[in-house]
């Protein structure tokens, strides 16, 4: 019978109903990280219980390491060297892979997940990080845990889990010059709403998608937790089988990854389709990734919104007004790049429009690579003497500046444009006000000072 890549993936994973609506589900990786991973394995020590698989379990440090040149604190979050030796201490008693600071392996985990293949098609992978399901764009079924799940899925394998209903979204038609994924995604979050996708399983499809590269697949199913989602997923596809087929350490060689596709006849419980032929660059203007609309458009009034009080509180939260156009919206700071948009395609886009200016002299300019490997990658192309030579700073990788959590922040009350994937309040640091947009529109918004369409400049 015709099948969904979703219902292929759960079907393989599927060990017994749980109940009417849930499943026991194998597990076949899990992926760590200094911030939540020392909970779940210190509460695992305590209780006695051995790691079921320890070659199978992941972990690096990234999110609240000091992504300063050199990393001249290690950590600048309170408290936060506690959390990087737990991690480092239970490593050594376990067993588990660990990509330390000094690894060139090390970085943000969905990226290192990919680039490592220790995530590839047909697989199921858990991490307690949201973001997850960046790595569904491989035709894998990942999606972020709580510190429980993952204490569960690290004694047994095996999870119980409530399946969600299937979504496909379809963009319909190419995107222009100068407007990227990260604009889809946008647009998609704002056309339904950030709750748009709750309760389901969501396969991104259709003639945009199929033209991406795997960097632009990632920053789509990235996000696909703002909408809600439990996962994001893209079918595989030549693509797809390029990415995989590079070398990559824990990805088997010789395994035809083909089928892990939907088929042509599969019926999904919902269905949409969105037109990108005419999409222009999109940019946040509140508090919550629906609050999205094209860069040359005006703040809508509080009465046209989704939820009117969150948006009235996100213009007073933002200081914003309705009719006041995006692009007459000044900046402090802008950020390159976070999880959402961290590869090393992501970073030549920047670079190829920063190239030969400088960004204005009021304006905070900070990069942080996804990984070490990338940060490598960047820097032997050179593109690392192009962002400073900017204005830029070019940090070590990790997190960065994407969330506060007491160490990288922003100025107290500033207003950024970052290429992060959330702009909730207080989510760069206390009362810092985040747009956000794609690299190309963060880096031509840094040169102007005000929020800018990179369209000028392309």
């Amino acid at each position: 019978m015709s099948a969904t890549l979703f219902a292929k993936l759960w079907s393989a994973h599927r060990i017994a109903s749980a109940d009417e609506k849930s499943d026991f589900l194998y597990i076949d990786r899990i992926f760590l990280h200094e911030r939540m991973g020392p909970v779940a394995l210190q509460s695992l020590r305590e209780k006695g219980r051995a790691i079921r698989n320890p070659t199978q379990v992941f972990a690096t440090i990234d999110h609240i390491v000091d992504t300063r040149p050199g990393r001249p604190n290690g950590t600048r979050t309170l408290g936060g060297e506690k959390f990087i030796d737990a991690l480092r201490e239970s490593v050594e008693q376990t067993g588990i892979h660990l990509y330390d600071l000094d690894d060139t392996r090390q970085g943000i985990v969905h990226l290192v997940a990919a680039e490592q293949g220790i995530a590839h098609p047909g697989l199921t992978l858990v991490c307690p990080d949201s973001h997850t399901s960046t790595l569904g764009a491989l035709g894998a079924l990942a999606w972020g845990v709580g510190s429980s799940d993952a204490e569960h899925v690290l004694s047994t394998r095996v999870l119980k889990v409530r399946k969600p209903d299937s979504m496909r979204v379809s963009f319909d038609g190419r995107t222009a010059e100068g407007v990227t994924a990260k604009d889809v995604v946008l647009y998609m979050i704002g056309s339904f709403g950030a709750s748009g996708g709750k309760g389901y399983a969501v396969e991104f499809a259709g003639e945009a998608v199929q033209g991406m590269g795997m960097p632009e697949r990632f920053t789509l199913c990235n996000m696909a937790v703002e909408f809600a989602a439990f996962c994001g997923l893209v079918s595989v596809d030549e693509t797809t089988l390029d990415y995989v087929g590079q070398n990559r350490p824990f990805t088997p060689s010789e395994v035809d990854f083909g089928h892990w596709s939907t088929d042509s006849e599969a019926v999904f419980d919902r269905e949409e389709t969105l037109s990108v032929r005419n999409l222009t660059p999109m940019v946040t203007w509140g508090t919550s990734p629906e609050h999205a609309l094209g860069i040359q458009e005006v703040i809508p009034a509080v009465a046209d919104c989704r939820n009117t009080s969150l948006a009235q509180r996100a213009m007073d939260y933002m200081a914003v007004r309705p009719k006041q156009a995006m692009q007459d919206l000044r900046i402090d700071a802008a950020f390159l790049v976070s999880c959402t948009n961290t590869r090393l395609e992501d970073l030549r886009k920047a670079a190829h429009l920063l190239k030969g200016r400088r960004v204005n002299k009021n304006i905070q300019a900070v990069c942080v690579p996804g990984s070490t490997q990338t940060r490598l990658q960047a820097e032997e192309e050179g593109l690392d003497q192009i962002f400073r030579s900017a204005g830029f700073e070019w940090h070590e990788a990790g997190c960065g500046m994407c969330f506060y959590a007491g160490g990288d922040t922003l100025a107290a009350g500033s207003r950024a444009i970052s290429s992060s994937n959330r702009n909730f309040e207080g989510r760069q640091g206390p009362g810092v006000r985040t747009h956000l947009a794609s690299p190309l529109t963060v880096a031509a918004s840094a040169v102007t000072g005000r929020i800018t369409d990179p369209r000028e400049f392309l």
